[in-house]
This record gives structure tokens, sequence and C-alpha cells, in this order.
């Protein structure tokens, strides 16, 4: 049971739904994009955006906002979805998404608001946030650094010498999270290169390891407030997720990492997400009359 008020929980879960639906329309407008790996992380991006990041729209430069770094950004559909639904972007810019001179590409650049940095040479991105929390520490900010990682990527070494790092510095600042759906590009992630066990591996590096249900909002927002950030050691959530998740001809298959919906599919995705709105407006009424 979440300690977060439950009304909260359901605004958050119908913004995530919301996220879900944009997702969707980009990719089918444009005919590109990696819509399982998106699918998968809406929920780990509304949690943090619309509940636990200190960051203001109004002003996206501000020097103590805390940073996100999507270390993953084949799967940047999600994160400029949350974006416009924050407020960083107009939510019509999300129609340019993959024409030409948009500056919505297909990976994060700085020339979109409220992206800190351009990403998606995967294994990458730790390194960066392992900067950006030393750069905290020295010059006395207050700033947190959140990284998310696929768990395709966890077979770059790059990764394990930004782990060693933030150890060895003391980054209690720095918080990493795998989007755990056990699936990349070229299937099962076990098959490919084997990870297990990620948490002994992360814990043996120094890390605060947690496993949570990342597709839950309640168990994420929970599980990022209750962090201790004053213990020195740096936090990995290990998020574990359903490829595709919130669509069922998608879920849990390979073949949609960069699959897009036809006209058929694209409306039946559309059905499975408009009626989970509806159900989760309906609750939300109801709690309200309590």
């Amino acid at each position: 049971m979440t300690k977060e008020n439950p009304l909260k929980i359901l605004e958050l879960q119908l913004q995530a739904e919301k996220i879900r639906e944009k997702v969707v329309d980009m990719i089918f407008s444009s005919k590109s994009g990696h819509i399982g790996g998106s699918l998968s992380s809406v929920d780990i991006n509304t949690a943090l955006y619309f509940h636990i990041m200190n960051i203001d729209p109004e002003n996206a430069m501000k020097e103590d906002r805390d940073r996100f770094i999507l270390s993953k950004g084949h799967s940047v559909e999600a994160l400029y979805a949350v974006l416009a639904a924050r407020g960083f972007i107009r939510d019509s810019l999300l129609e340019t998404y993959g024409q030409f001179n948009s500056v919505l590409e297909g990976h994060p650049t700085k020339n979109v608001p409220g992206v800190e940095h351009n990403s998606g040479a995967l294994g990458h991105g730790l390194s960066v946030g392992v900067g950006m929390a030393i750069a905290a520490k020295m010059d006395n900010r207050s700033y947190r650094t959140y990284v998310l990682m696929g768990d395709g990527e966890q077979g770059e070494g790059s990764v394990y010498e930004a782990a060693m790092s933030a150890s060895h510095y003391k980054l209690d600042n720095l918080i990493a999270i795998i989007d755990r759906n056990e699936l990349q590009i070229s299937g099962n992630t076990e098959e490919v290169m084997m990870l297990e066990p990620i948490r002994e591996r992360w814990e043996a590096f120094g890390w605060e390891v947690y496993d949570v249900d990342g597709n839950n909002i309640g168990t994420l927002v929970d599980n990022f407030a209750s962090l201790d950030f004053s213990n020195k050691k740096p936090k990995l959530i290990i998020a574990h997720t359903i490829k595709g998740c919130g669509i069922s001809f998608m879920e849990s298959l390979a073949s949609w990492h960069h699959g897009v919906v036809n006209e058929k599919q694209y409306e039946e995705a559309i059905s499975e997400i408009n009626e989970r709105i509806k159900n989760l407006r309906a609750k939300i009424t109801e709690y309200e009359k309590r």
C-alpha cells in the first residue's frame, strides 16, 4: 500500500496513460520510433517529473534544478511526451516528431527545453551523471541527478567504470534507474549478455540497490521518496517493467523494440488506453466525492 495520498497516485496514473497515448500518436504519425522501451519507462518518467524531481518549466535552467539524463536515448518518445505534459515544450510540438527540421529528433538533444544532455550512445549516460553529481558536491549545490538506463546497455563496460567512480566519490546525490524489461533489440537480455545477478553486482560496487515494480507508480513514488541522500552511497533502482507496457499485443515482445503500429493496431492501442483513462477519471471523481 502506497504511503502517498491515494488521490495523488490516481492522478499520476491518469497522467501516465495520457503520456502513453501521446507516445503511440507520435510513433504512428512519424512511422518511426522505439515504442516498446518508451512504454515500459512511462511510469518512471511520470513519477519523476510530476512528483519527485525539483524542476520548474518556467525556469528550466535554474541552478538547483534536479537533472535527468535519458541514457537509453532511443526511448525518447516517452521523454518528449512527459516534457510536453509538464510544460517544458508545447504539446503541438509533438506533432512534428520525426519531421524534417523538427527539433524533436530520434534521440534527445539539448535543443529541446528540459533536456540536459545529448544522449543515446548507450553506456555513456551514467558517466555524464557521475560528472554532474560530482559538480554538485564541488559547488555545494543541492540538486540530484537521475539517470535512466536500459537493461540492454548494461553490457557496456563504461557503465561499470562509472559505477566504480560513483561509489569512490560517495555520490549519494546520484540515482541510477535500470528499466529492467528483460528485452533488447536482439532478444532476451540474458541470452544476449547475461546480466544477473544485477543486485549483487551493483552492491559489490558499493551502491545502495532497490528492486521495485517499475510500472507501479505508487511503488515508484514511495521508493524515490524514501531514499537516504546523506549516507554517502549512490542509489540504483532496478525497475522491473514490461516492454510495451499498456498495449496488450505489444507486451513482452522484443519485436516491438522499434515496431511501428499500423492503422488497425493504432486504433486498438488507443482504445485500450482510453478505456483506462475513462476508468481512472471515474475513480478520481468517486474519490473526490468522499
